[in-house]
């Protein structure tokens, strides 16, 4: 019987080569826009760009997600992009910044999302980030998201029935974009702070068991949320600013209300962090006061049945000169020392708040 080839003599897993994938597996949508109307057709990015570059007017907006390496690649030689700008695009898990390439812009935007749960002792996660960069040039925007809740067809819907904003370029997109994002971290710093309030109040009930493990929890989610959305400042701080040559006037003075609204976010959520800092030493106190309660729970009762426990290590020794056993009433006469021993002591720490 003649023996199977092997993977190795015919091309096994490692040996084949890797069939690339279009860039249009990555485009979720490609449109011109003229005067701020939206040109009909469906075009591919270097085709939009043509038409584009063309008319003399206009701008294309490429919309990505999730591209790989020969994707992005191919994009970013059509649009003359940096390679170290593509190579940031495709390597997601970016702190959130703002470059430029000569004519071009280029900021990474982190996208926050409110994980729905019953409550902090069911759920793992209270928030998922993602994120959305965006090439910014005279006559392009491209956008590339990573994350599946980073959807930007509303903002896109928006903008094109607002032509008036079309017609300020590209840097109206990324404007629409940024504002997008900033509002969801004030829906997501406000859900947050329900649970922060939630929080509070288990701690500082005056009955019942405190659960340390959630605060822990929160504290970790909104370290993770402060880093998402902190670093923004400084770059929206930079696109607002008057040496920015590349972003029109008007544009800016849009962005200025967008850096308003992050740096109340940025506010809440340091606020929120410093409460949770305050709650997790509150917490941690008072487990400790409820360990010490315990500790003097069992302690009062220890010390109840270790007088039943001498007395009978004392009698269970068996020694034979031990008058006391053949002494009519001594059973009797030994219960009720007992007893008297060991109520005395419960009302002992009774009185004392020990029990």
């Amino acid at each position: 019987m003649p023996s199977l080839p092997s993977l190795r003599s015919t091309g096994g897993p490692a040996d084949r080569p890797r069939i690339p994938i279009p860039p249009a597996r990555a485009v979720v949508d490609c449109a011109v826009y003229v005067d701020g109307q939206r040109r009909p057709g469906r075009w591919t990015h270097s085709g939009a760009l043509k038409q584009v570059r063309s008319l003399g007017e206009g701008f294309v907006w490429v919309g990505l997600h999730a591209p790989d390496d020969r994707q992005m690649a191919d994009v970013a030689e059509t649009f003359g992009l940096h390679e170290l700008m593509a190579e940031d695009a495709v390597h997601a898990h970016q702190r959130p910044k703002l470059e430029r390439y000569d004519d071009t812009q280029f900021i990474v935007l982190r996208t926050v999302k409110y994980v729905e749960h019953e409550s902090l002792t069911t759920t793992s996660e209270v928030v998922e980030t993602g994120e959305i960069m965006i090439f910014v040039g005279p006559d392009f925007v491209i956008t590339v998201r990573h994350g599946d809740f980073t959807h930007l067809a509303g903002v896109r819907a928006e903008l094109e029935a607002r032509p008036d904003r079309l017609r300020l370029g590209p840097y109206a997109v990324m404007h629409a974009i940024a504002d997008h994002v900033v509002d969801t971290y004030l829906d997501v710093t406000a859900a947050v702070e329900t649970d922060v309030d939630a929080i509070e109040g288990a701690i500082f009930a005056p009955s019942g068991t405190v659960q340390i493990d959630p605060v822990y929890l929160l504290k970790r989610e909104i370290t993770e949320l402060r880093r998402a959305v902190a670093p923004l400042t400084a770059p929206l701080q930079r696109l607002t600013s008057p040496e920015n040559d590349l972003c029109p006037k008007e544009v800016r003075r849009y962005l200025r209300d967008v850096l308003d609204h992050q740096i109340t976010v940025s506010d809440r959520v340091a606020t929120y962090d410093e409460v949770l800092t305050s709650l997790l030493g509150a917490a941690s106190a008072k487990v400790g006061i409820q360990q010490n309660t315990d500790m003097r729970k069992i302690t009062s009762w220890v010390a109840i049945a270790s007088v039943p426990t001498m007395f009978a290590g004392i009698y269970g020794m068996n020694f034979d000169n031990m008058p006391e056993l053949h002494w009519r009433y001594s059973y009797y006469i030994l219960l009720l020392f007992l007893a008297t021993v060991c109520v005395g002591l419960w009302r002992t720490f009774r009185r004392n708040h020990w029990l």
